[in-house]
């Protein structure tokens, strides 16, 4: 039963949402011009564009989370041989209804991406467009980009192709039911079921995804896992922060649109197209990353190399599953953020050091991130034979803007995060937790306690405290509107 005060708790999340949100420079809500033209985005769109293809009969499914509502993707695999196998990834083709410099694209390109967060979400796009037109809904038909990859023996990509087509998805199936089911810890879901032949598309597509992934991690793809607290609310309440783990539904989702981000990339090169490309760059803070490996008597090189981190990893993700997450965190933290730049023709980008690709776009979630927006109206561009929907000047002011809004995205997050986390641990101040340290500079040092996973600030006794270092803590102030929570080291 929700009480009078619980709703106030969600309401307060919400509004703390809301400024947060307004703080670091974005657009809380859609404008009236943007509201307006969603009248006329379905007409304009199916009479300005044909649909492509129809593939419709084919087994399309969609994973994703147990409440996503802005379905981007859909995937299907067929056999062609003992050895290859045909992977089309299905992209909502939000751009055939979106117009660049529409009210609309302007507040996505204001905002660059949605912002999830335990107050409230604020869509990039309005929710008739990324929740129903433009979502690859249940049943739906619906336009859609197309990569198509065949993958042979080993997970090696053999050719792939990029087209325009017609999709339906078939069964909208969850993450956490999917994967139990993949793991025979829980029964098939009824969405599955009750499609014939669906049941063998996913046995499959699991068989291509982990051959992707481990040929990925030969390569020297980090194998990172970290903890990200989702609020749980009984009604209005919160009532725990449980950590969002990885697992085979998802990884086939990862890896393949990992592929096919890789595709995209090699597309646009192909057609001397300039394109934003994601990167990581090499870690600044190796030196710290070197010194956490020798903790666990893993000697790495001096120079930073993804092959023998990966070694390290996956050794001590064997060695000691539990506590992996922590480890994983700390190295995160060190390799630094991810950022947009501009591949022009001729030119390379340095790559994605965490992934181990060189060729790396994000293409696969139009819905929710205005950098793969732009990138399918320059694949539109490039497949149609017409001119670039943007300059090299523009796209490299996009990427700066789009890494900025991306990092901001972040941040409001984790305030409300915090806020929700504060609420949470109002009452325990006193109490002692297990902790790891996640960040050491001039402005602060940061840890996060073991249960709940939560992230708040070490205020005393953190001299010689690093990042990666596990210590125990006392909870020692909340503050739900500002979202601090401050810790002191516990003897």
């Amino acid at each position: 039963m929700t009480t009078d005060s619980d709703a106030r708790r969600k309401g307060a999340l919400e509004q703390i949402a809301r400024r947060a949100m307004q703080e670091y420079g974005f657009l809380p809500d859609f404008s009236a011009d943007a509201l307006n033209e969603l009248k006329t985005v379905w007409p304009t769109s199916r009479a300005a564009e044909s649909p492509g293809i129809d593939l419709r009969h084919l087994l399309w499914a969609s994973i994703d989370n147990d409440d996503s509502l802005d379905l981007d993707q859909l995937t299907v695999a067929e056999a062609l041989t003992d050895t290859e196998v045909k992977v089309l990834v299905a992209v909502a083709d939000v751009a055939a209804f979106v117009k660049k410099n529409s009210a609309i694209d302007a507040h996505a390109r204001h905002n660059t991406t949605s912002v999830y967060t335990a107050g409230r979400i604020f869509p990039m796009l309005p929710e008739r467009l990324s929740t129903d037109l433009t979502s690859l809904n249940y049943h739906e038909y619906r336009p859609a980009m197309i990569i198509e990859m065949v993958i042979g023996d080993g997970g090696v990509m053999q050719g792939s192709k990029i087209y325009r087509a017609r999709v339906r998805n078939q069964a909208k199936l969850a993450y956490n039911s999917v994967a139990a089911w993949l793991d025979a810890k829980g029964p098939m879901p009824a969405a599955v079921a009750a499609v014939p032949g669906l049941a063998e598309n996913l046995w499959l597509q699991d068989r291509v995804a982990q051959q992707l992934k481990a040929l990925r991690h030969e390569h020297g793809a980090l194998g990172l896992q970290t903890l990200e607290a989702r609020p749980v609310f009984a009604g209005d309440e919160i009532r725990d922060l449980q950590a969002d783990e990885p697992n085979r539904a998802k990884e086939i989702i990862e890896d393949f649109m990992i592929a096919a981000n890789g595709v995209t990339a090699r597309f646009l090169y192909d057609k001397e197209a300039a394109s934003l490309r994601r990167m990581v760059r090499s870690p600044k803070r190796w030196d710290r990353i070197v010194e956490i490996a020798a903790q666990y008597k893993f000697k790495l090189p001096a120079q930073p190399d993804s092959k023998p981190l990966e070694r390290f990893l996956a050794a001590q993700k064997a060695a000691d599953p539990l506590r992996f997450p922590d480890l994983s965190l700390a190295i995160i933290k060190l390799l630094g953020p991810g950022e947009y730049v501009v591949e022009a023709p001729g030119e390379a980008s340095p790559g994605h050091f965490g992934l181990a690709v060189r060729d790396y776009t994000h293409s696969t979630a139009p819905n929710r991130r205005f950098p793969d927006l732009i990138t399918q109206r320059i694949l539109k561009a490039a497949l149609a034979g017409s001119p670039m929907p943007y300059s090299r000047d523009e796209l490299t002011e996009l990427a700066r803007h789009c890494t900025k809004k991306e990092n901001d995205a972040n941040k409001v997050e984790r305030r409300v995060t915090k806020s929700a986390a504060a609420m949470l641990l109002s009452s325990r101040i006193g109490d002692r937790f297990e902790a790891i340290c996640t960040g050491a500079a001039d402005k602060g040092t940061w840890v996060r306690i073991f249960k709940p996973p939560i992230e708040g600030r070490l205020l005393y006794g953190f001299k010689g405290v690093d990042v990666g270092q596990r210590l125990k803590v006392q909870l020692v102030h909340t503050d739900v509107e500002r979202g601090y929570i401050d810790f002191k080291k516990a003897q």
